[in-house]
């Protein structure tokens, strides 16, 4: 399995990364424009992305924006199944966290700082996980 980090601050990059790579194979990108382009160059090369943790405030195209149109692309081109993106916030903003669940269906959230055993949870809920 894939997994797309987009986190625009290096700690947290390396942080998810040691978290992840034992599970999936591990790209990062620092920008919701990458991932954008990540995203669709996954598809082109027929390897997609199962997960995606995404930043939501991040320089050029934020998270919500990134989600909304990695989600465009899922429905516009039949993409399935559609990709698990977990949202990372410092924020303890409960209308952005609902904005992108509700206008760019997020499949979960986590607040920052990211804890080992809360991303472990929400992977087993998601489906990502067996253990």
């Amino acid at each position: 399995m894939r997994a797309l980090i987009v986190e625009d601050e290096f700690l947290s990059r390396k942080v998810l990364k040691s978290f992840l790579m034992a599970l999936f194979d591990v790209d990062i990108v620092v920008n919701g424009r990458e991932a954008v382009e990540a995203f669709k160059l996954a598809h082109t090369e027929n390897k997609p992305y199962s997960l995606i943790l995404m930043d939501i405030m991040m320089p050029e195209v934020d998270g919500i924006e990134a989600l909304n149109r990695i989600r465009t692309m899922e429905e516009q081109e039949s993409l399935s199944p559609k990709a698990k993106v977990i949202m990372t916030t410092a924020l303890d903003d409960p209308q952005t966290v609902l904005k992108s669940f509700y206008d760019g269906e997020a499949s979960a959230y986590i607040v920052k700082p990211v804890a080992k055993d809360k991303l472990y949870m929400e992977l087993k809920k998601l489906g990502l996980l067996n253990n």
